[in-house]
């Protein structure tokens, strides 16, 4: 029997999520997604000194304060690694604007609008880049400029079916609800663990999905932060899933049976009303939603504190 990793491919689009090249390779997914987080991890290792070399170099000839060489650099430094996983896979690589803009729409649009400038300065359309940005609601409003110019967005750290609203509403073009985040906050919540289709962040994703195919709208589904195979498959069939080497990992070495568990035709029948979100009605949607508001803040944060950990070990190569 084919692996279990093998025969997800089937139904969903395999997306690795990692900064790790030879990760990358070993598993042969078909996109890739990065994160501060993740190319923090990747540009401390020796084997990637060449590609932080070469955007601290440029960051060097880029700038005339030490501020904007170091800007420079940090935004070389997410393109640099997005070049080389391009290598590597035959679609699409996802870019993160810094979480500390989350909530500035005109300084997103901005740094969105510099990676892609960086990227098609090195021979790469736009058309291979997804730009990551927070979904708050600065974030989804962002989005739908950048889209309008023919910049394709993904929104992260999503967690609320009021977020997905937004998104689809704005006509992003992706957006990577978190499942293992949702388990994570309700198992601490409620004092128990969940499996299988139980699983909140498998409930909240199989919502979306059923919502956007139901109502017809374009915005792809791709679950992410998954903390266990049994998330990951239950919502095989989803548009796509960014999974972590070590879940594929677990996943290229079973060979249980994966069956079809997400489809536009069985979203047909849902019975989720339609529902239209201006600002004064996200904002409350999401004040009602502690999970969402206390994880969307969480995860702000840590990667705010990821970029500035990974602007310290730049810093000191720049000096």
């Amino acid at each position: 029997m084919a692996t279990s990793l093998d025969q997800l491919k089937q139904f969903t689009t395999v997306v690795a999520d990692t900064g790790d090249f030879e990760a990358i390779g070993k598993y042969k997914p078909t996109d890739a997604t990065t994160n501060p987080s993740l190319v923090l991890a990747a540009a401390l290792k020796e084997q990637y000194a060449s590609v932080v070399e070469d955007a601290v170099k440029f960051g060097k000839a880029n700038g005339s304060t030490m501020a904007e060489k170091l800007e420079a650099t940090i935004d070389k430094l997410f393109v640099n690694f997005g070049l080389e996983i391009l290598k590597i896979v035959p679609g699409r690589v996802s870019t993160e604007v810094d979480a500390r803009l989350s909530f500035d729409v005109e300084k997103s649009i901005t740094k969105a609008r510099r990676f892609i400038q960086l990227y098609e300065e090195a021979g790469i359309s736009r058309d291979r880049i997804l730009i990551k940005l927070g979904t708050t609601w600065e974030g989804v409003q962002a989005a739908k400029v950048l889209e309008a110019e023919g910049i394709h967005c993904n929104m992260t750290l999503l967690f609320s079916f009021a977020q997905a609203v937004a998104c689809c509403e704005a006509g992003v073009t992706l957006i990577s609800p978190f499942v293992g985040r949702i388990l994570d906050w309700y198992k601490k919540a409620e004092g128990k663990d969940f499996v299988g289709a139980e699983d909140p962040g498998v409930v909240s994703v199989t919502r979306i999905y059923n919502y956007y195919k139901k109502y017809g709208y374009k915005t792809v589904v791709m679950g992410a932060s998954f903390r266990n195979t049994g998330e990951i498959l239950e919502l095989a069939g989803c548009d796509l899933l960014t999974i972590g080497p070590a879940l594929l990992e677990k996943l290229q070495n079973m060979n249980d049976a994966v069956s079809h568990k997400l489809s536009a035709d069985n979203a047909a029948s849902v019975t989720e009303p339609k529902i239209s979100l201006d600002e004064k009605e996200f904002r409350w949607m999401m004040n009602e939603d502690p999970m969402a508001t206390e994880k969307l803040a969480e995860g702000i944060r840590k990667f705010a504190a990821d970029t500035v950990k990974l602007e310290t070990f730049v810093l000191a190569k720049l000096q």
